[in-house]
């Protein structure tokens, strides 16, 4: 996912994108307990979205103030 595409959705599609990656991330770490995990760079990938929407959510958030 990129910055650019993430700065197109509304405030609360972000909120819903950040729960759904939160999820993901959840379950990838619990598959990856199991030793089910086909792609382990998957996790790391999941990382980096939630962090990229979560840094755009705090640059709008800096912008209101």
């Amino acid at each position: 996912m990129k910055a650019s595409e993430i700065r197109e959705m509304r405030s609360d599609e972000r909120a819903e994108k950040l729960e759904k990656l939160q999820r993901q991330l959840f379950d990838l770490r619990a598959q990856a307990v199991t030793e089910n995990l086909e792609n382990r760079h998957a996790i790391r990938d999941v990382r980096r979205d939630i962090a990229r929407v979560k840094t755009i959510m705090n640059e709008e958030q800096s912008k209101g103030q």
